[in-house]
């Protein structure tokens, strides 16, 4: 019985060293390769998105769906195509997609001068 609690206490050492030594060879890993700067860049970025898609849908795309004639901005201009075989009406919502290519340019264009400001972009 003292001999399996002794088996016992070294097989729990033994494990606690590897866990120690995986556990310190990741935090070698986050500093090394910078995942903390990656991390905070993400949260970043998932914020700068948010503001940029509200700043397309209520400040932008709202006067040009006006200019346009639509009541839902751009995002409401749409082409009737016709009729399906089946009777339900083919239409062709071009305006959601120039809305979607609008947010994702603005998107660029902000991301391009923050990182043009952090001075990160790379020499050649």
């Amino acid at each position: 019985m003292a001999e399996s609690k002794a088996k016992s206490k070294e097989l729990v050492k033994a494990g606690l060293a590897k866990a120690k030594g995986a556990g310190s060879g990741f935090m070698t890993f986050i500093k090394e390769q910078n995942v903390v700067g990656l991390a905070v860049g993400l949260v970043l970025g998932t914020a700068a998105s948010g503001l940029v898609n509200s700043l397309i849908n209520n400040i932008i795309m709202p006067p040009l769906g006006f200019l346009l004639g639509s009541a839902e901005g751009i995002r409401g201009l749409s082409l009737t195509m016709g009729t399906t075989p089946s009777g339900e009406v083919a239409v062709l919502n071009y305006g959601a997609f120039i809305n979607d290519l609008v947010n994702f340019l603005v998107l660029a264009f902000v991301v391009y001068f923050v990182v043009k400001a952090l001075k990160l972009d790379i020499k050649k």
